[in-house]
């Protein structure tokens, strides 16, 4: 995990500097990924960057959707297991759950744009401060409770699983961490809101290295102390998947938590998505008043109309039940997130950015800083495939036991 998040920053910070093209502060502006791309290395790179980054962001948004799914889920079951006891496994159907979240995502899909988007990127990101430190909280309680420190510092021991199992597992896991570390895709779209002076790129900076470490923190803290309160028994999800049991109202509260985060972070992973279609729509069809019309609607007396566009409304609707139809139809949490992870970790968070600063800087091909930097995005290749790998024997495994729409947790 800190290998990931050094890898992360240092690529970042290559990430920021594309921003603009030449001069840091004057130069040609790139309001996405792809712009970036487009400026430094154009060609098929370009296309092949939009495909990698779109259907990650689309299968982002399905990973999501299950995963709030889970959490409303453990609410229903604490309040299930208050009410017949502990013993009651309680089983859920998630489909209920999925479906009010694609209907909440389908109002907050009609926010227009990505930089009107601060004041739900706020409070997602209290939410999952909040939902983290109840999870450390518990976590170390357990821990006391259990007077001793589980676990082995090899992880799940060979008995518990089989030697083979272990592999995959180890590689599902990788997947799972590269996930966790996948804001690069968006990373230039999150720099296009900021506002200059000082320049996009020193504040990007400062704020990468401040996000890594915060959230490099927390998944430290509540990966070895989950761990260490559970050993080889611990759930993929503490909060939801019955890690926890008691406080009942504290696990409420947490999970409620997670599900507004991920209400915001659906937004923002999906903006961009939204935005690269209405684009390219306007382009091939500027003449088309379903496409181009904007409407202003009065909501509240006295407040900012609201802009209400046809296509938007069309297209971006019919994008969350889409989700929403997947996540019913596919409900395997880790191991989708395991596999989105290592699709998109290699090409997005490590090579495009080092390919993109060594054109950016001239560096000479079979220099030191050349081949280290080769190493680096070879080393990060090898992981990636290898946590693909992983993910895709878990969800083989998972369809073993599979039925449409049978999404009881």
């Amino acid at each position: 995990m800190i290998l990931f998040s050094l890898v992360t920053y240092y690529t970042s910070i290559l990430l920021c500097a594309c921003y603009r093209s030449g001069d840091s502060v004057t130069g040609k502006r790139n309001y996405t990924y792809m712009d970036a791309i487009h400026s430094n290395l154009g060609g098929i790179k370009v296309k092949l960057c939009g495909v990698v980054q779109y259907v990650n962001l689309f299968g982002t948004a399905i990973g999501y959707t299950i995963a709030s799914a889970i959490s409303m889920i453990a609410i229903q079951r604490t309040s299930c297991q208050q009410s017949n006891g502990d013993k009651d496994p309680c089983h859920v159907n998630g489909n209920p759950y999925m479906i009010a979240f694609g209907a909440i995502q389908i109002i907050f899909s009609q926010i227009p744009d990505f930089d009107q988007l601060w004041w739900l990127s706020i409070v997602a990101a209290v939410m999952s401060f909040g939902y983290s430190t109840i999870g450390l909280g518990l976590g170390i309680s357990r821990m006391v409770d259990n007077k001793e420190i589980k676990g082995t510092l090899t992880g799940v021991t060979i008995g518990t699983v089989t030697p083979t199992e272990k592999v995959w597992r180890t590689f599902q896991s990788l997947g799972n961490i590269a996930f966790a570390y996948s804001y690069s895709m968006i990373l230039i779209e999150i720099q296009d809101t900021l506002k200059a002076p000082p320049a996009e790129e020193k504040t990007m900076r400062k704020a990468t290295l401040i996000s890594v470490a915060v959230t490099t923190l927390f998944y430290m803290l509540c990966g070895c102390v989950g761990y260490a309160a559970f050993g080889d028994s611990a759930p993929g999800n503490l909060l939801a998947a019955g890690g926890f049991r008691n406080p009942y109202w504290l696990l409420d509260i947490a999970n409620l938590a997670i599900v507004i985060h991920l209400v915001g972070a659906y937004q923002v992973y999906c903006q961009p998505l939204f935005a690269f279609v209405e684009k390219e729509a306007s382009k091939r069809y500027p003449e088309s008043k379903f496409i181009t019309k904007e409407t202003k609607i009065h909501i509240f007396p006295g407040s900012k109309p609201f802009n209400l566009n046809l296509f938007r409304l069309v297209w971006r609707t019919v994008f969350v039940i889409t989700t929403t139809l997947i996540s019913m139809i596919m409900p395997f949490f880790n191991d989708v997130l395991g596999l989105l992870g290592a699709i998109g970790f290699w090409p997005l968070t490590v090579y495009f950015p080092v390919e993109m600063y060594i054109v950016q800087k001239n560096v000479p091909r079979w220099s030191t800083r050349w081949v280290c930097l080769q190493v680096l995005s070879l080393a990060c290749l090898v992981v990636s495939v290898a946590a693909a790998a992983g993910s895709v024997v878990g969800i083989i495994t998972d369809l073993k036991s599979y039925k449409p729409f049978k999404t009881d947790f």
